[in-house]
C-alpha cells in the first residue's frame, strides 16, 4: 500500500484556510511586528500538502487483491516429505525389480573406487554449477541472456560447452591443472545456460532437484547391480532418441507449426527427453564400470572426471525437463 497522489477533496480545505488567513491579515495592519508574527503563526499552523495528517487523510492508495498465501504447518510439511521419500524409495525398488531381475556379483574394489570418484566429480560439478548459476542470476546476467537473440545464446552456449567438454575429454589425466581448468570452464558454461531457471519458483526447483536425485539414484543403482554390459547395447538407440528430442526442441524455432504441432513437439521434447536421458544414466553407469575394469587391466587410463561429464549432462537434462513439467502442472492448477 503506497500513496500515489492527492485527492480533489484537499482543495476546499486549502482554499478555506487561505481565506481565513487573508481575512485576519486585513483586520490587522501588516506594518506592525505583532501582525507579521500572527500571520506567520497562522501560516505555520495551517495544514500543508506535505503534512502527514493531510496525506493520511486525503491521499489515495492502491491495494493488491492477491491470493492469501497459507503456509503449511510443520506437521503437514513433514507428511509431504515422508510421502516423497516413500515414493522415491518405492521407485528405486520397482525400477530395480523391473529392469534388474538378473543381478551380478558385488562390485570389485577397483569398480567401487572408480564409480565413487566419478560420482564425486559429478556432485562437485553440479554444486559449482548451481552456485555459479545463482550468482549470475543475482548479478543480472540471466536478464541479459533472456533478452538476447536465442540463436546467438544457443550458438555461444553450445560452442563453450562442447569446447570445454572436448578439453576435458582429450586432456590426459597427468595434466591435472589443465584438465581441472577445462572442467571449471564446462561448469561455468552450464551455469550461464541454466541461470534463467531461477525465474521459476524455488518450490518448483527444489522439487525438481529432489525428483532428479531419486530418478538418477535409482537408475544408477540398477545399472551398477545389473550384469556386465547388459545396457551397453543401448548406446546407438539412445543417440537416435536424443537426436529426435533435439530436433523436436528446435523445430518451433525454425519451422511454422500450428498449436497441435507445437503440443506434439513439446511432449516429445519433455517426456521423450526424460525417457532418453534416463536411459543414458543406465548406459553411462555401466560404461563407467566397464572402463574401471579396462583401467584395472591397463588398457585405458583412469579418468573419473571424464566419466563425470556424461553423468552431469544426464542429470542436468532430466532436471530441466522436470522443472518444465512441474511448472506446467502448477499453471494448470491456477
Amino acid at each position: 500500500m503506497f500513496p500515489i497522489g492527492i485527492s480533489n477533496s484537499l482543495r476546499p480545505s486549502l482554499n478555506r484556510n487561505f481565506i481565513q488567513v487573508v481575512a485576519r491579515c486585513r483586520s490587522q495592519p501588516l506594518s506592525t511586528r505583532s501582525g507579521s508574527n500572527n500571520v506567520r503563526s497562522i501560516l505555520q499552523k495551517r495544514p500543508t500538502i506535505s503534512s502527514p495528517t493531510v496525506l493520511s487523510r486525503f491521499s489515495r492508495t492502491i491495494t493488491t487483491d492477491g491470493e492469501t498465501i497459507v503456509r503449511p504447518s510443520a506437521e503437514n510439511a513433514w507428511k509431504r516429505y515422508g510421502i516423497t521419500a516413500i515414493a522415491v524409495a518405492g521407485t528405486i525398488i520397482a525400477t530395480d525389480a523391473f529392469l534388474n531381475r538378473d543381478t551380478r556379483d558385488s562390485l570389485t574394489p577397483a569398480e567401487q573406487s572408480y564409480l565413487h570418484d566419478s560420482f564425486k566429480y559429478t556432485g562437485a560439478g553440479l554444486a559449482l554449477t548451481a552456485i555459479a548459476a545463482r550468482g549470475l542470476f543475482r548479478s543480472g546476467v540471466a536478464f541479459r541472456i533472456m533478452a538476447a537473440n536465442p540463436w546467438v545464446v544457443l550458438g555461444v552456449s553450445l560452442a563453450g560447452s562442447i569446447g570445454s567438454m572436448m578439453g576435458v575429454y582429450y586432456t590426459p589425466p597427468e595434466k591435472t591443472v589443465q584438465k581441472h581448468l577445462f572442467w571449471l570452464a564446462f561448469n561455468a558454461c552450464q551455469a550461464a545456460t541454466l541461470s534463467p531457471l531461477f525465474f521459476f519458483s524455488p518450490a518448483i526447483l527444489s522439487r525438481a532437484a529432489l525428483y532428479t536425485c531419486g530418478v538418477v539414484g535409482s537408475l544408477s543403482y540398477v545399472g551398477a547391480t545389473a550384469k556386465n554390459d547388459k545396457y551397453l547395447y543401448m548406446g546407438g538407440p539412445l543417440l537416435a532418441g536424443v537426436t529426435v528430442v533435439a530436433l523436436s526442441a528446435l523445430a518451433p524455432m525454425a519451422l511454422p507449426m500450428g498449436m497441435r504441432g507445437l503440443a506434439v513437439a513439446e511432449s516429445i521434447s519433455l517426456y521423450g527427453g526424460l525417457a532418453v536421458f534416463g536411459g543414458f544414466v543406465l548406459y553411462d553407469t555401466q560404461k563407467i564400470l566397464q572402463h574401471a575394469r579396462m583401467a584395472e587391466m591397463g588398457l585405458v587410463p583412469r579418468d573419473p572426471m571424464k566419466e563425470a561429464i556424461a553423468l552431469e549432462l544426464d542429470m542436468i537434462n532430466i532436471f530441466i525437463r522436470l522443472v518444465q513439467i512441474l511448472a506446467m502442472r502448477s499453471n494448470n492448477k491456477k
